[in-house]
């Protein structure tokens, strides 16, 4: 069985209130008051997007998505009431897609969730590139997986994207500005310098020698590119 979303909030009132709202505007939602029954629903039925609040009774909603992000590239919206510069950078760094701080505007949050759902499932992938290769280098682009010596190779959404914005621009040097507000999108919370870490991670990931790269290489000064 599959719905649109799971609302994972240990907020009845507010989680009532957001499951109404959504439902009366046409998703199908699944609530989840902790990260076990958030588990239990995901044993039993698939989504399309995740919303997650950061402090549960079991747990932090940090730790549910690094755990998620090893098996899982599913969009992820953070809402909380934490509302630090560090919690919504920790937020997009482990993996989130998105960040709101409560109390948000219902009509912002459906705005976001469709805005992640374009990027995400955008039938126009289909009349793009599809596949590439580059010796150990496999990349699915359409069923967003990568393969490195025929290895699966599991990665957030921010990393795939970035390495998939970077090889449909093959051969051209991209700043680091114009990856992050083409991944991030001009008004994401957050810092340009994160795009540092996600080159680091994916470096780690498909290259033989991280420290020296050979798909995704640094021009000091200006950006980066893939040869």
């Amino acid at each position: 069985m599959e719905k649109d979303l799971l609302l994972i909030d240990d907020d009845f009132d507010l989680s009532e209130i957001t499951y109404d709202y959504l439902t009366d505007h046409g998703f199908s939602v699944e609530v989840a008051h902790s990260i076990k029954q958030a588990k239990r629903a995901m044993e039993h039925m698939t989504f399309k997007l995740i919303i997650l609040d950061i402090n549960l009774p079991d747990g932090l909603g940090f730790d549910f998505c690094k755990d998620l992000r090893k098996v899982s590239n599913i969009p992820i919206i953070f809402i909380s009431a934490r509302t630090s510069q560090t919690d919504r950078i920790t937020g997009l760094d482990i993996g989130g897609d998105d960040y709101m701080p409560k109390p948000y505007s219902l009509d912002e949050l459906q705005s976001r969730i469709k805005a992640n759902l374009r990027r995400w499932y955008s039938m126009d992938r289909q009349q793009e590139q599809t596949h590439f290769e580059q010796d150990e280098l496999k990349v699915d682009i359409v069923g967003r997986k990568v393969y490195v010596s025929g290895a699966l190779t599991i990665m957030t959404v921010k990393e795939f994207d970035v390495l998939v914005y970077l090889i449909r621009h093959k051969g051209k040097v991209i700043t680091k500005e114009t990856l992050y507000h083409a991944i991030w999108g001009h008004d994401s919370i957050g810092e340009i310098s994160t795009i540092s870490v996600h080159i680091r991670w994916l470096r780690e990931k498909i290259e033989r020698d991280p420290s020296k790269p050979r798909f995704i290489k640094t021009i000091w000064g200006k950006g980066y590119i893939f040869e």
